[in-house]
C-alpha cells in the first residue's frame, strides 16, 4: 500500500482530521487486504475505535450484517415465562458448615419451603435437573 505524503490536519482536541475520500480509500484498500482493522488501522496512524466506527458505518449503510432473527414467546406465554430471577445470598457460618457437612456447600432455598444441599459436582448435576425440571412444570405462585 502506498501512502500519499500528506499534512495530517488537527482538530482542537488534537484528533486527526481525515477528508471522506481519504477515509473511502482506506477503507477500500483494509477490505482489499487481509490484516485486521487494529493493525491496519496502526499502519495508517488512525485510532483505532475511529477506523472502527467509520468500517461499522460503511457496513451499516451498505447493509452488511447479518439479519437479526428474534426468537418471539408463544401467545399464551408471560415475561415471566422467559426469565425468573432468584436471589443468592452467601452464609458463612464455620462452626455449622464443618460440623454439618464436613465441608462447604450449596444450600438451595426452593418455593414452598423445600430446601436442596449440595456438596459436590454429582449432586450439582442432579439438581440442575431437578431444577430445570421444576421450573418447566410449576409456576410461581
Amino acid at each position: 500500500m502506498t501512502l500519499p505524503d500528506e499534512v495530517l490536519k488537527t482538530d482542537a482536541l488534537g484528533r486527526v482530521r481525515v477528508k471522506t475520500t481519504r477515509r473511502e480509500a482506506l477503507l477500500d484498500e483494509f477490505e482489499r487486504g487481509g490484516t485486521s482493522a487494529q493493525a491496519f488501522a496502526k499502519l495508517v496512524g488512525i485510532n483505532y475505535q475511529t477506523f472502527a466506527s467509520w468500517v461499522q458505518k460503511r457496513r451499516r449503510a451498505r447493509r452488511q450484517y447479518p439479519a437479526v432473527t428474534v426468537k418471539t414467546l408463544p401467545s399464551t406465554a408471560t415475561t415471566a415465562d422467559a426469565m425468573r430471577l432468584v436471589e443468592a445470598v452467601v452464609e458463612r457460618n464455620e462452626d455449622q458448615a464443618v460440623a454439618t457437612t464436613g465441608g462447604e456447600s450449596l444450600c438451595v432455598h426452593l418455593p414452598g419451603g423445600a430446601r436442596m444441599e449440595v456438596r459436590d459436582g454429582r449432586q450439582a448435576r442432579l439438581a440442575a435437573e431437578l431444577l430445570r425440571a421444576l421450573a418447566t412444570t410449576t409456576r410461581p405462585c
